[in-house]
């Protein structure tokens, strides 16, 4: 008995480093509240709520989509072109004055599932290259990246394009004085979260993420599951450029979705989900996304320059990055 302290001794530090990557989100998004409430003027309020959370629905969103790619042990930089391009698309849609378009339901339905199915057709673009043709998922998406907003730009020759339909114009409004964006926001969560933790499909994507080797021994289909698993973030991307444009009621293809991967990527790490795949914490990627906003948030409502955010911002995943290794 006598030995056995040592093992558990040298094993210590490792505990605590898993409990810190684990929780350390959370702790420090209950931090930053407990500052902000303290602190910062008038945070209590439905305005400050609504600024938050219109600002980080679409990059939560895409976060989800971004945590289960990378549970295959994957990567998709292609989310921000994906999403300007179904953005655009729905705007091109509703901004129609003839044909069956004209029709404001008609034009409403189009710009609800047409982008959408659009942003999936680029996904799986994505998964074919990775899944059937061994691509690396880096160089795979990259090439989306590139081409996905040049593609948007087309669709309106580089151009401001607005619309006016107020139905479509609800996804950027406020429901029992809640945004919108929030309440999709969290049902996107909270569905993913229970597939992943409850249903056998879930196993079968970690497992594709942690040893693809040895999941097709198993009978897994891991070309499938990763194929899936890329349409689903571009479907979700493409939800995020939806609401992009339903707030603005006008899409500009060049700024939709800009740098939202990198967001997306920022809210996995520090959210705890391993980079080099095989798990998957889609609850902590939605408190990595609330605790890297609500900071940005704190230095600007402080009077902190955004660069210096920016910088900060990069810190907190660098330490994220750290937590994992260790």
């Amino acid at each position: 008995m006598a030995k056995l302290a040592p093992t558990l001794n040298a094993r210590s530090p490792a505990k605590w480093f898993h409990s810190l990557r684990s929780s350390g989100a959370a702790i420090a998004l209950v931090a930053l509240l407990v500052f902000n409430v303290i602190f910062t003027r008038e945070f209590l309020t439905l305005q400050t709520l609504n600024v938050n959370l219109t600002q980080i629905a679409p990059i939560m969103i895409v976060a989800v989509g971004m945590a289960l790619v990378v549970a295959t042990g994957g990567i998709d930089l292609s989310v921000g072109s994906t999403a300007a391009f179904a953005g655009t698309l729905a705007a091109v849609l509703l901004s129609q004055n003839s044909g069956p378009l004209a029709n404001p339901t008609i034009a409403l339905l189009c710009a609800l599932v047409l982008p959408i199915v659009a942003a999936a057709l680029l996904g799986s673009i994505n998964g074919m290259l990775i899944a059937r043709l061994r691509v690396q998922p880096i160089v795979a998406t990259l090439i989306l990246f590139i081409a996905g907003r040049g593609f948007a730009e087309m669709l309106t020759d580089s151009n401001l394009r607005s619309f006016t339909n107020s139905s479509f114009s609800h996804l950027g409004g406020n429901f029992l004085g809640v945004p919108v964006q929030g309440v999709l926001m969290v049902v996107v969560v909270a569905v993913v979260a229970w597939v992943m933790r409850k249903t056998v499909y879930a196993r079968w994507v970690l497992a594709t993420g942690g040893n693809e080797r040895a999941a097709v021994l198993a009978g897994i289909q891991a070309h499938r599951v990763k194929l899936a698993m890329y349409v689903i973030c571009g479907g979700l991307a493409g939800i995020a450029g939806l609401l992009n444009v339903a707030i603005n009621s006008a899409a500009d293809p060049a700024k939709i979705g800009l740098g939202i991967e990198l967001d997306a990527i920022a809210a996995v790490a520090v959210g705890g989900t391993p980079l080099m795949g095989g798990s998957a914490r889609i609850v902590g990627t939605m408190i990595g996304a609330l605790a890297i906003q609500l900071l940005q948030y704190t230095l600007l409502a402080h009077g902190i320059q955004d660069e210096w955010a920016l910088i900060v911002k990069a810190a907190i995943v660098l330490a994220a990055v750290y937590l994992q290794r260790r």
